[in-house]
Order: structure tokens, then sequence, then C-alpha cells
């Protein structure tokens, strides 16, 4: 299982390796961005086929800080934003 993992160093490494943290991860993924979202837009990307959680990243900063979500969570997020729960003012 470790064998499949990609590890990166983390943003607060130094250039010269140093002391610093490795993160790893199931990645690369497949990112997907909301269907109701223009080509050219900036939005958020989510993606899939990692069990239990929810990885999501700002579409403008692909290299930049993913969070993740439980999965359960992130369904009833979504739920509540297709039930209006969330108001979008314009």
């Amino acid at each position: 299982m470790l064998a499949d993992l990609t590890w990166r160093k983390s943003s607060y490494s130094n250039a010269a390796g140093g002391d610093c943290i490795e993160v790893a991860s199931t990645l690369p993924v497949q990112w997907k961005k909301a269907t109701a979202s223009n080509p050219n837009d900036d939005c958020v990307e989510v993606a899939d086929g990692i069990t239990g959680i929810i990885p999501v990243r700002d579409s403008k900063d692909p290299g930049g800080p993913i969070l993740s979500f439980d999965a359960n969570a992130w369904r009833a997020f979504v739920a509540g934003i297709q039930a209006g729960e969330f108001p979008i003012s314009s």
C-alpha cells in the first residue's frame, strides 16, 4: 500500500532539503469541475476514487493546497447546496 502512494515535500521545506515533512497521497487522481461551471471560469474541483474522503482544490491553483472532507459530510454539504440551504447573493 505505501508503495502506491505519491510523496511530495511540504511547502515548508527549504530548497536545500534540510529537515522537512513529506506528505503522501494516493494522487494522482482525476479532478472534475462542477458541471454548472463555464470551462473558462475558476472554480472548485473535486477528485473521485479515494475511499471515504473527497479531495477538493481551487482550479486556479492546481498545485496548491488540497482540502479533504469526509465523504458523508461532503454529500450532506452538496445536498444542502442543491436544497438552497446556502443562498448566494448576487
